[in-house]
C-alpha cells in the first residue's frame, strides 16, 4: 500500500538481529512517532516471547507490554510490564468466582491489583489497565493505537456500519467499555468467535489489531489507518468543514499583541485554589479553521470522545464567540468572564450529577482548553509538556470531528462515561502515587542577566526546583546557551514534531536591553506567549566601568552605570508590573544590588553610588508593589567567578595592583581564583563569593520561603565587616 496519511518508518535492517524485546521497543518507536497514529502517552503494543524462567530455567510465554505511563515514541525496554501468560489468563478464573463481577465492579478493578503476582523476573514496571486486551488475544503480537482517522469511525453515529464499509470483514466492532478486564474478555470472545478478524474498531475508542508476525502486524496498523483516512479523505467537505468559516482570524502581529495582554488575565482566572497553570498557545490555520467555523460552538459543546483526550481536555472546551473584527479586548474578557462563571457552574453540575458515594474530591472547574475565534486555542496544564499535550489531544479531537462529520455525524462519549474515567479511583490512586511537585513548579521566573555569572547559576538553580525560566540577556547568544543547558538537562517537554502545536520546553532565551522599555516590552510579551505568565522576576544584570589611569571616569561611563544598574532594574520591574496586576497571583521581584553600597572606596564611585540607589529602588519598589509583589535585593561582595564585569584584563590590573603574584600564561580561570581568594581574605569567612552563593539567596527571596520577607537587601559576601548595617 502506498501511505499518504502515515509514516511508514520500518527499516528491516534496523531490526534485523535485535531481540524480541528490543524488536518491541523498535516497533513501538516508529508507532508513537507519528502522532496521527497514536496520542502522546497513549496507545499500547505488545509482544508475546518464549523467556528461560529464572527459578525453574524451563521456557514460559511471557507478555511483553507497554507498562502505565510510558509513551511509545520514547519507550525503552525498562517501560514494559512483563507477565507470566499462564498466570495472567489464570486470572479469569479467579475473576469468574468473584460472587459480583461485571464493567466497573470493585472486582473488575481488583484485578488490576493482582497483575504484580504474574510478573516474569521481578519486572517492576506497572502494568496498564489495558494489560488484558493485549494478554486475552490469541496473536503473538498486538497493536492498540488511537488514530484520528479510526476514532472518527469509532465517534460517528453509524460506527458499526462505517467499520463493516470501510474495512469489511477482517475488523470487526465492539462497542464502549471503559478499558479493563471486562473489555479484555469481550475482546477475547470476538476473536474466538471469528478466527478471521484481524482487529475491531472499539467504539468512541480507536483501534486494535494483531497478527503472528510483529512486522505484519506493524504493516496492518499502518494499512488500517491508511484505509480508513482515505475513506474520510474522499469525503472532505474542503471550504465547507465544520459549517465553513464564520470569523476572520486575527493578522499575526494583532493576535499576538492581545494575547500577550489576555494572557496573563486569564491565567489568573483559570488558577483553582493556588494552583497555578502553564499555558500553550496555538493560533496554526488548521486550528483557526475550526475556531472560525459556524459548526464550533456546536461540536466544542459536545466534547471529546476518545478517553485519552478528554482525559487531558476535560469533558469539554470553553468556546467563547468573539468577532475580532467588531469587538475590543473589553469585550473579550467580559464574555471569558461569563463563559468562565457558566463553565464552572456546568463542571460542577456534571460533577454532581454523575459522582459516586467513592468518588475523589471535584477537582479545578476551570476549562483546559479555552478556543477563540479570531485568535486560536490556548490549553493550560501543571507544566509546559502537560498544556502541549493538551493541545496536542486538542487537536486530535479537532480531526476526529472534522473525519466524523465528513462521513456521517460526530457524537461524544456520554457524562456519565466520561466522569467515570476521569474519575476513576485507579486513576485517582496512581495520580496520589506521584511524587509531591516541586517547591517552584508551576511558576515561570524570568532572569535578566541569565547568560553568565549569578544570573546563569540562579536560571539553573531554579529550573532544579521546577520553574519554567525565562533566560534573559542583552547577549541573546548567551541567553539561548543557558536556556539551551536547561533542556538537555530538564527535558523538553513531551511533544510531537508535526503535531501542529508549537512552544518550548522549560527554559527558553532571549535577548533584552534593559535601557530600553520597547525591547522589555517584547520580552514580556515573549514570557507571556511561551507560558502564559510571569511569576517572578529576578535581575541580575549590571555594569561595572572602572575609572581611566588618572581616576577619571567620562560622563558617558558614569550615565551609563546608572542607565544600566538603576534605571535598568526600575525598568524591568515596572514594566511587569501592570502584568503582575493583570495576572492578580502573589508574584516576587529580586534585584542584584552590592555591599559595595554601604563600602565607601577609591576606583568605583559610580558602581558604588548606582548600587546605593539600587537598595533603595529595591525599598521604594516593596511600597509601589505591595501587597500583591514582594520586592527584596541580594548584595553580594565581589564575585569573580563567571562575572563579566571581570574579563582577564581587569583581573589582570587588579593582581598587579594588590601586587599578587600571577604568570602571563596563566588561564582565565586561574587568574579568577587567585583575585577571588585575595578577596575572601577580607572577609570573616575567609571562603570566596561564588555565584552558586547568590542564586541560593536570589531562590529563598523569589520563593515561597521568604513570603512575609519585602523591601529588604540580603547581604551574601562572606562577612565582610564594612558592610554591616550602621
Amino acid at each position: 500500500m502506498e501511505f499518504k496519511h502515515v509514516n511508514y518508518l520500518w527499516d528491516d535492517s534496523v531490526a534485523a538481529g535485535m531481540s524480541p524485546i528490543d524488536r518491541l521497543v523498535y516497533r513501538s518507536n516508529c508507532l508513537g512517532a507519528d502522532q496521527r497514529i497514536t496520542n502522546t502517552g497513549g496507545g499500547n503494543t505488545s509482544s508475546k516471547s518464549l523467556e528461560r524462567d529464572p527459578l525453574t530455567g524451563e521456557e514460559t510465554d511471557v507478555l511483553w507490554v507497554k507498562g502505565s505511563g510510558g509513551d511509545l515514541r520514547t519507550s525503552k525496554a525498562e517501560n514494559f510490564a512483563s507477565l507470566h501468560m499462564d498466570k495472567l489468563i489464570g486470572l479469569q478464573k479467579v475473576y469468574d468466582a468473584a460472587p459480583e463481577k461485571g464493567p466497573k465492579t470493585p472486582a473488575e478493578d481488583g484485578m488490576v491489583g493482582l497483575f504484580p503476582h504474574c510478573t516474569y523476573n521481578l519486572n517492576p514496571r506497572a502494568s496498564s489497565i489495558d494489560t488484558p486486551l493485549h494478554g486475552f488475544l490469541p496473536a503473538r503480537y498486538v497493536d492498540h493505537m488511537h488514530p484520528n482517522s479510526v476514532i472518527a469511525v469509532a465517534a460517528s453515529k453509524r460506527s458499526k456500519e462505517l467499520t463493516q464499509e470501510i474495512f469489511g470483514g477482517e475488523i470487526g466492532w465492539v462497542p464502549w467499555l471503559r478499558p479493563g478486564f471486562e473489555l479484555g474478555l469481550m475482546m477475547q470472545r470476538e476473536a474466538e468467535a471469528n478466527p478471521a478478524l484481524k482487529g475491531l474498531v472499539m467504539s468512541q475508542h480507536g483501534l486494535i489489531n494483531w497478527a503472528d508476525d510483529d512486522k505484519a502486524c506493524y504493516d496492518l496498523t499502518l494499512a488500517l489507518i491508511e484505509k480508513a483516512a482515505q475513506f474520510i479523505e474522499e469525503r472532505d467537505k474542503g471550504e465547507q468543514t465544520f459549517g465553513g468559516q464564520k470569523f476572520t482570524p486575527l493578522a499575526d502581529n494583532d493576535r499576538d499583541a492581545l494575547l500577550a495582554e489576555l494572557l496573563p488575565w486569564l491565567r489568573g482566572r483559570v488558577t483553582f485554589e493556588g494552583q497555578r497553570l502553564i499555558g500553550t498557545v496555538q493560533t496554526d490555520a488548521t486550528i483557526q479553521r475550526f475556531v472560525n467555523s459556524h459548526d464550533a460552538p456546536r461540536l466544542a459543546e459536545l466534547g471529546t470522545s476518545c478517553p485519552d483526550h478528554f482525559l487531558r481536555t476535560k469533558i469539554k472546551p470553553l468556546y467563547i464567540e468573539w468577532d475580532a473584527a467588531n469587538e475590543d479586548l473589553a469585550a473579550l474578557k467580559q464574555k471569558l468572564d461569563a463563559g468562565l462563571a457558566k463553565y464552572r457552574d456546568d463542571y460542577a453540575a456534571y460533577y454532581e450529577a454523575c459522582k459516586h458515594d467513592n468518588s475523589p474530591a471535584m477537582r479545578n472547574p476551570n476549562p483546559s482548553v479555552v478556543l477563540i475565534p479570531g485568535v486560536g486555542m490556548i490549553a493550560w496544564g501543571k507544566n509546559k509538556s502537560e498544556s502541549r499535550v493538551t493541545a496536542e489531544f486538542y487537536n486530535c479531537a479537532v480531526e476526529v470531528m472534522r473525519g466524523a462529520e465528513a462521513m456521517d455525524e460526530y457524537i461524544a462519549l456520554p457524562q456519565q462515561e466520561a466522569f467515570d474515567i476521569e474519575y476513576w479511583l485507579l486513576e485517582e490512586a496512581k495520580l496520589q502515587r506521584m511524587p509531591p511537585e516541586k517547591e517552584m513548579a508551576r511558576r515561570v521566573v524570568l532572569v535578566v542577566g541569565a547568560g553568565n555569572g549569578i544570573g546563569k547559576e540562579a536560571a539553573h538553580r531554579l529550573a532544579a526546583e521546577g520553574a519554567h525560566v525565562v533566560c534573559a540577556d542583552l547577549s541573546a547568544e548567551a541567553a539561548q546557551a543557558t536556556a539551551d543547558e536547561l533542556a538537555a538537562k530538564y527535558g523538553q517537554g513531551i511533544g510531537v514534531a508535526g503535531s501542529g502545536v508549537s512552544g518550548c520546553g522549560p527554559a527558553i532565551g532571549v535577548g533584552v536591553n534593559i535601557t530600553d522599555r520597547e525591547s522589555i516590552r517584547q520580552l514580556l510579551a515573549t514570557s507571556v506567549l511561551a507560558y502564559g505568565g510571569v511569576d517572578h522576576l529576578l535581575v541580575t544584570a549590571g555594569v561595572f566601568l572602572p575609572p581611566d589611569r588618572e581616576g577619571n571616569l567620562s560622563d558617558d561611563a558614569w550615565r551609563l552605570t546608572f542607565e544600566v544598574n538603576v534605571h535598568g532594574a526600575y525598568n524591568v520591574a515596572d514594566e511587569a508590573k501592570k502584568l503582575f496586576a493583570d495576572q492578580g497571583l502573589n508574584g516576587s521581584v529580586v534585584l542584584t544590588t552590592s555591599v559595595n553600597a554601604v563600602v565607601s572606596k577609591k576606583g568605583s564611585v559610580a558602581y558604588d553610588t548606582s548600587k546605593a540607589a539600587a537598595n533603595h529602588l529595591v525599598r521604594e519598589l516593596a511600597v509601589e508593589m505591595a501587597p500583591l509583589v514582594r520586592v527584596n535585593g541580594v548584595a553580594p561582595a565581589t564575585v569573580v567567578q563567571g562575572s563579566t564585569m571581570f574579563p582577564r584584563d581587569r583581573v589582570i590590573a587588579s593582581l598587579t595592583k594588590y601586587e599578587i603574584p600571577f604568570e602571563e600564561n596563566d588561564t582565565d580561570d586561574g587568574l579568577r581564583t587567585k583575585l577571588a581568594m585575595f578577596y575572601a581574605q577580607r572577609t570573616l569567612t575567609k571562603q570566596p563569593i561564588t555565584p552558586a552563593d547568590q542564586a541560593e539567596a536570589a531562590y529563598f527571596m523569589l520563593s515561597d520561603r521568604s513570603s512575609k520577607t519585602t523591601g529588604q537587601v540580603f547581604s551574601v559576601d562572606g562577612g565582610l565587616h564594612e558592610a554591616f548595617l550602621r
